[in-house]
C-alpha cells in the first residue's frame, strides 16, 4: 500500500508544479508587474503609471489588432493596428508594420506605417521610422532614422480673419 501511496503523492506533486507554472504564465499574459522588464522600460521612456500592461518578446510575432491600457512593450514582430490612450515602447529588436494610435510612443526599433500620438513621439538613436507621424511633440535623437512626413500642432482648425475686408 505504501508504494501506491507514493505514486499518488508524486502525481499530486507533479500536478501542483504544473498548476503553479500555468498560473505564473497567466499572470505574465495578464500584464502583471515584471520587475526586470519594467526597470529596463523606464530607461526608454518615463512611465507615470508604473504598470506594464503587456509584452511581446523578441522571437515572438503577432498579426492583428492590439488594444491595451497603461504601457505595452514590443520587442518582437507585429503586423496590424495598435490602439491605446497610453504608452507604447518599441524595443531595439522590434519590427512593427501597421497603423499606431497611442498617447505616447518611444521607438528604438523599426516602424513602417502611420503613427498618431496624442502627446509625443520619441525616436531614439537606434530607431528607424519609415512612417508619417501626427503628433504635437516630436523628439529625434542623433543617429535615428526618420523617413516620412510629420504634422505637428493643435488638432483645432485654424480661424482665418480677413483684415482687408474690415478696412
Amino acid at each position: 500500500m505504501s508504494s501506491w501511496g507514493g505514486a499518488v503523492s508524486s502525481t499530486l506533486l507533479v500536478a501542483a508544479a504544473v498548476l503553479v507554472a500555468a498560473l505564473g504564465f497567466l499572470l505574465i499574459l495578464r500584464g502583471s508587474r515584471m520587475p526586470g522588464v519594467e526597470k529596463g522600460m523606464r530607461n526608454d521612456m518615463k512611465n507615470k503609471s508604473g504598470e506594464l500592461n503587456g509584452f511581446l518578446d523578441r522571437g515572438s510575432s503577432f498579426h492583428g489588432e492590439l488594444e491595451f491600457e497603461d504601457t505595452m512593450r514590443i520587442d518582437g514582430r507585429f503586423n496590424g493596428k495598435i490602439v491605446s490612450k497610453n504608452e507604447l515602447i518599441v524595443g531595439e529588436s522590434a519590427h512593427i508594420e501597421g497603423d499606431i494610435h497611442v498617447g505616447r510612443i518611444a521607438i528604438s526599433g523599426t516602424i513602417v506605417g502611420k503613427i498618431v500620438a496624442a502627446q509625443r513621439v520619441e525616436i531614439h538613436r537606434n530607431g528607424k521610422v519609415y512612417s508619417d507621424i501626427d503628433t504635437p511633440a516630436l523628439i529625434i535623437e542623433e543617429g535615428a532614422i526618420f523617413q516620412g512626413n510629420c504634422v505637428m500642432g493643435d488638432k483645432k482648425p485654424a480661424t482665418v480673419t480677413n483684415i482687408a475686408s474690415k478696412a
